[in-house]
């Protein structure tokens, strides 16, 4: 009975996986490098201030950042660091009572090497969940070449000097994009977090900055209205463009896997929607073989095996997405061998064991009266992203219950 009194109470208890030091992810962006006209021009990044808007998802008494130069080649020198409170998510305004120093080894500044990413100290900032905070960076130099997140939607704000304690950064250049701040995290010993891994559905495309209106942004606010799930983070993984196999705007999923899913701290849940853009690029510019339909379908599942496999060697809960129709794509132009190979692939997703549990996307978001596209009442225009009515539905397709 003793036996069967535990096992009961380990299945009715939510998973935590937050570090013995009890520090739990509350944001993060995954990590690359821009391209065209995602660049910042270097001559905003000479001496600059660099300051930042984002949402964090936990409560805590204190926070620390976690700054990227991964895909840096020479060092990243960030020679000051403040923490705010936004004043008003839309503008470069903090709330100046709320300014904080923020230190590395208890210095003002911080090398971070090639290739590397670094924690700061901690800094004591009460913060509730849903709190937008301003992270204001002074770069003594250009990074080389940035390392960031330029799917950020939300405004960065760019001037000369070190002016990270300013309350308005006055006459500033403005870029939806992030730069350098790859994570924060909370002090919430009983908190914790779920990845959603993906390309630009995730990544939110469409979504104006500064709205916070992405998929993953409606579950976030599902999860804070539920007394039982306001401990819970979504961390949003997503870079537009992404493949499971292949780098594109971007590390492929399986070479980025490592510091986006297993790194963050308190990770108990991964949703994995990925795969429409390995679909789709295989026929967008010609017809594709037989043999190289096969050899997509087998090489885009077994990269979803590892990922299943790899996260849950970390005790993590992994949750199938399937892969939205996209027939009537004005990027792809997919033919009828691209749409059964998306059968393929989402029946596997779907069978049991292969993952945790589903969610299934495609379902829900498909034309009732052709499943190979998106419903119109759904679709962004361009048949292959949702629209803002779309993304609150994915929001809402997700069972709370399997975040428990």
């Amino acid at each position: 009975m003793r036996w069967l009194l535990l096992l009961a109470l380990l299945v009715a208890a939510p998973l935590r996986a937050g570090g013995a030091d009890g520090w739990t992810a509350a944001w993060s962006s995954a990590q690359m490098v821009p391209v065209n006209d995602q660049v910042v021009p270097a001559e905003w990044l000479e001496d600059a201030t660099v300051r930042e808007v984002v949402r964090v998802g936990l409560a805590g008494p204190r926070v620390r950042l976690r700054l990227s130069n991964v895909h840096g080649t020479t060092p990243l020198t960030v020679d000051a660091a403040t923490i705010a409170r936004s004043a008003d998510n839309r503008t470069s305004r903090i709330e100046a009572a709320s300014l904080a120093a923020v230190r590395f080894g208890s210095r003002a500044g911080t090398v971070i090497p090639a290739g590397a990413e670094i924690w700061s100290d901690p800094v004591e900032f009460a913060v509730t969940a849903g709190t937008d905070l301003t992270i204001s960076l002074h770069l003594p130099q250009v990074p080389m070449p940035p390392t960031g997140h330029p799917g950020s939607r939300a405004t960065t704000y760019f001037v000369h000097g070190d002016q990270t304690a300013s309350a308005e950064l006055a006459a500033a250049e403005t870029a939806p994009r992030w730069l350098a701040i790859a994570g924060i995290e909370v002090f919430a010993p009983e908190a914790r977090a779920v990845v959603v891994f993906g390309d630009s559905i995730t990544d939110g495309f469409g979504v104006q900055p500064d709205t916070n209106l992405r998929w993953t942004d409606h579950l976030a606010e599902r999860l804070r209205a539920d007394p039982a799930y306001a401990q819970v983070a979504v961390l949003n993984a997503g870079i537009g463009g992404n493949r499971l196999l292949l780098d594109g705007l971007g590390p492929n999923a399986l070479a980025r896997f490592e510091r986006d899913v297993l790194s963050p701290p308190g990770v108990t849940h991964l949703i994995v929607l990925e795969g429409v853009n390995d679909l789709g690029v295989l026929t967008r510019d010609g017809p594709a073989t037989p043999e190289q339909h096969a050899a997509l379908v087998a090489q885009a599942t077994e990269a979803l095996r590892q990922i299943v496999l790899r996260a849950r060697t970390r005790g993590i809960k992994v949750i199938g997405g399937t892969i939205l129709p996209f027939a009537t794509s004005t990027t792809y132009h997919p033919p009828a061998e691209t749409e059964a190979d998306r059968q393929t692939i989402n029946a596997w997703i779907r069978a049991p064991g292969n993952f945790d549990a589903v969610i299934d996307f495609d379902a829900r978001m498909r034309d009732p009266a052709n499943l190979a596209r998106l419903n119109p009442t759904l679709d962004s225009g361009d048949g292959l992203h949702p629209s803002l009515d779309g993304y609150r539905v994915m929001a809402e397709a997700v069972p709370l219950e399997l975040l428990y």
